[in-house]
């Protein structure tokens, strides 16, 4: 009889999983829904994603209790012996922290731009100008996107403040 041999890291991993999901499922229902909402609203895309969290989380609990294990990768540009790039881990953290921080002062579209030019810098995009402008793109593009036609509070900051198809 063969014996399945259990990685308990690989438990915990998933178990974070279901953990995020089931709490981005609590949260989400604390998003406050406009009074003429009459839409799928705020709440919506929360709650599939964090759903969809948790059951991939489940099913990937259920897999390692059963002794399932990821393969291991054997791409041609993959060094399997090299180490963790801190240096690179610390500045993407970095980047997020700043995201955090410039949301509410700057407006959530500049506070995007700088996290997603500064994560393109940080894993080697160039020119940089280029990442700017993409990510500048992008982030008006989702501002519209959530803020201007699925009505999510993502505040423009000073820069858009009178731009009505830009607000939640």
């Amino acid at each position: 009889m063969e014996t399945t041999q259990r990685n308990p890291g690989e438990v915990l991993f998933a178990l974070v999983f279901v953990v995020l999901g089931i709490a981005g499922i609590v949260l989400a229902g604390s998003i406050e829904i406009p009074e003429l909402e009459t839409g799928m609203g705020p709440r919506a895309f929360p709650y599939i994603v964090s759903g969809l969290l948790a059951a991939v989380g489940a099913g990937l609990v259920v897999q390692a209790l059963r002794g399932g294990h990821g393969a291991a990768e054997e791409g041609e540009d993959v060094d399997a012996d090299a180490s963790i790039d801190w240096r690179t881990i610390g500045k993407l953290v970095g980047f997020v922290v700043v995201h955090i921080l410039l949301i509410e002062p700057a407006g959530w579209p500049v506070a995007a731009t700088v996290l997603f030019a500064g994560a393109a810098w940080t894993l080697g995009a160039k020119p940089f100008w280029r990442s700017v402008l993409i990510a500048v793109g992008l982030s008006l593009l989702l501002q519209y996107l959530f803020g201007g036609l699925l009505g999510v509070s993502l505040p423009p900051g000073p820069l858009l403040e009178g731009i009505d198809i830009l607000h939640g």
